[in-house]
């Protein structure tokens, strides 16, 4: 029997990592929202490996944070293992990561959720969406539930006609052994939302007591950690090691001799699963030259014996996966607690949506996280906390909010999905972003933490204090090209300590500091303390900005070009049949995207500098025409 269950003004539909930052960001811009989950006790969950951040995916965990999103701030509540990864290399591509106590996180995530104001959260399946003159205007539940929003968000990741595949065993599942949301999918397609089957895998779990640790190398934490959100200034939590191992030659023959029973070479999986996540019978095959391959033993909790093993992901056959398992140095004599698996759902092909995430199709429906074709989930948070704040303005009656690619990672993932599209499950990669040197670890607070707080998710007090930390990198800048280092014995032994050039002369302080080999903390040697007290944080911004202001400068011009593009826009009712010179695989690219801008269009795979010459000659007779209609 249905029943009216209840109006809000966003509607969320999956509570995992998408899902939760969607609904936290609508309800703290004051809309009444509603978070509907198929269980409750998996809020958050992590179906996978127990970490947050790494390359790309770190710098969006910041950037989620300096929106006001709640990921960074989680997970250093219940972080077990804390690395900056990549320190040998340039600022661009440093990167944090986080082992996660999985439980603990999800306890912390589903706490806020239940505390937050304007936030409803509930258990409920949802099957079908209504959908009225062409506008989603609510969902319908398995029960009959029928709740009204004036927008909704989908964020229904690997559940959408789930099915698990373990050698010749498949059912249908969402992870874990969930139930999967089955007719929700049927429902996207009546209403005209073109699907794709992918794929995505998950390893085995082993119990901790069962390693011999003795052959394996630890991965420690950092001593002294740093953090994800702006807003921690401590933590007190007990560091858990990892601990690496390799495969080895008797692995490679198992899994060689059992291909036949592999599904992803017999042909039963149907779905494109992750190139840059591959499983292990992929790895081996691909990669046949290899000796053996790097396999990372990360515990899950610290109130739980399970062990993750990192780097062998798989769908082979139980029986299989113990042998795998048990050819691996430390692990001879390991039990399996969970077998590893593969599974297939259905996502939303994301050309059909619009920068803000709202579907072309079908207006006030907005989707995030891995139904839009991405893995991780970084990139489903960082998508989640986008299409909350654009759900929660278009319900309020607002502009909707992009961050473009010179702005954020999440702006270059938004911009490769709705622009490009994805063949296989996207995965954000430093090397996807062409101003990697402006989209750093350290300055995603400097890049959005004004934006955060214009749309509303940024407290005064936390906006004052990023101001006062601006104000106190800029004076810091500026102080030291008034700071003078005479050539005296104290100055000549630092520098020659450091492999450094002596200096004949008396130079400024700033002139040093752009050295390579020097740092701020060996400046602080020799020159006047700064009147002011600088975190650590903020000498890692002056230090970066000093040393890389010529790259920098380089990079803010090419945006300053590309922005010019941008500004070019393209008006919704173009019909690019009629536009002469066109090629035809461009006509239809970008009738089928419709592009915002004119840069948006020159981002089209199939769109050539030619056709963009043309575009912008017909953009100008277009304007000129509207124009004197005007």
């Amino acid at each position: 029997m249905k029943y009216e269950a209840g109006q809000f003004e966003v509607i969320v539909i999956g509570a995992g990592h998408a899902g939760v930052e969607a609904a936290l960001a609508a309800a703290r811009m004051g809309c009444e929202t509603l978070l509907l989950t198929i269980n409750l006790d998996m809020v958050a969950f992590m179906p996978c490996n127990p970490s947050i951040g790494g390359p790309a995916k770190g710098h969006v965990v910041r950037e989620i944070d300096a929106l006001g999103g709640e990921m960074g701030r989680n997970i250093d509540k219940t972080f077990i293992q804390m690395r900056m990864l990549n320190t040998g290399k340039g600022p661009a591509v440093h990167a944090l990561r986080a082992q996660a106590d999985k439980f603990m996180y999800q306890h912390f995530m589903k706490k806020t959720i239940e505390e937050t104001e304007h936030l409803t959260l509930r258990q409920g399946m949802v099957e079908e969406l209504i959908v009225e003159d062409g506008i989603c205007v609510g969902v319908e539940t398995k029960t009959g539930a029928i709740y009204r929003g004036k927008t909704v968000v989908l964020t229904t990741g690997t559940y959408l006609r789930g099915k698990v595949i373990m050698g010749e065993l498949m059912y249908e599942s969402g992870p874990n052994n969930q139930q999967p949301s089955v007719k929700l999918s049927a429902s996207l397609k009546e209403q005209g939302l073109e699907l794709v089957r992918f794929k995505t895998g998950t390893p085995p779990r082993v119990h901790k007591d069962t390693i011999d640790f003795s052959k394996t190398e630890i991965q420690p934490g950092d001593e002294n950690p740093k953090f994800f959100s702006y807003e921690t200034e401590y933590s007190d939590n007990e560091q858990i090691p990892c601990w690496l191992t390799y495969t080895s030659e008797e692995t490679h023959k198992i899994i060689n001799d059992n291909l036949y029973r592999a599904p992803m070479f017999s042909g039963a999986i149907e779905g494109t699963g992750p190139r840059y996540c591959p499983s292990i019978e992929d790895k081996i095959v691909r990669f046949a030259d290899k000796p053996k391959h790097q396999i990372f033993l990360e515990p899950e909790g610290k109130h739980t014996s399970e062990y993750y093993v990192q780097g062998l992901s798989t769908s082979m056959p139980e029986d299989v996966q113990l042998a795998i398992l048990r050819s691996i140095p430390g692990l001879e004599k390991v039990e399996m607690m969970r077998t590893g698996y593969a599974i297939e759902y259905d996502a939303v092909v994301p050309t059909q949506l619009w920068p803000s995430l709202e579907t072309k199709v079908i207006p006030n429906l907005f989707t995030a996280g891995q139904i839009n074709g991405t893995s991780g989930y970084e990139e489903a948070a960082g998508q989640g906390v986008i299409a909350g704040i654009n759900a929660a303005r278009k319900a309020q009656g607002r502009e909707a909010v992009i961050i473009d690619r010179s702005q954020g990672y999440i702006g270059v993932m938004i911009d490769d999905l709705v622009t490009k599209g994805t063949s296989e499950p996207y995965r954000l990669l430093t090397s996807r972003a062409e101003y990697r040197l402006l989209l750093r670890h350290d300055n995603a607070d400097l890049r959005l933490t004004p934006l955060g707080y214009e749309i509303g998710l940024i407290t005064e007090e936390r906006y004052a204090k990023f101001n006062r930390k601006k104000e106190l990198v800029d004076g810091e800048i500026e102080r030291l090209k008034t700071v003078k280092v005479k050539p005296d014995q104290a100055a000549q032994d630092l520098l020659a300590e450091l492999g450094s050039a002596p200096i004949q002369n008396t130079v400024d302080a700033l002139s040093l500091l752009r050295r390579p080999e020097i740092t701020y903390t060996d400046l602080e040697r020799i020159i006047t303390a700064s009147p002011d007290v600088l975190s650590e944080d903020m000498k890692e911004q002056v230090e970066i900005q000093i040393k890389y202001a010529g790259y920098i400068e380089k990079q803010l011009l090419q945006v300053e070009r590309i922005a010019k593009m941008e500004k070019k826009r393209m008006p919704d009712d173009i019909d690019y049949s009629i536009i002469h010179g066109l090629a035809t695989e461009a006509k239809q690219k970008l009738a089928n995207i419709r592009p915002l801008s004119i840069g948006q269009a020159s981002r089209i795979s199939g769109v050539t500098p030619a056709d963009i010459s043309i575009l912008l000659v017909y953009l100008e007779h277009y304007n000129r025409v509207v124009a004197a209609r005007g």
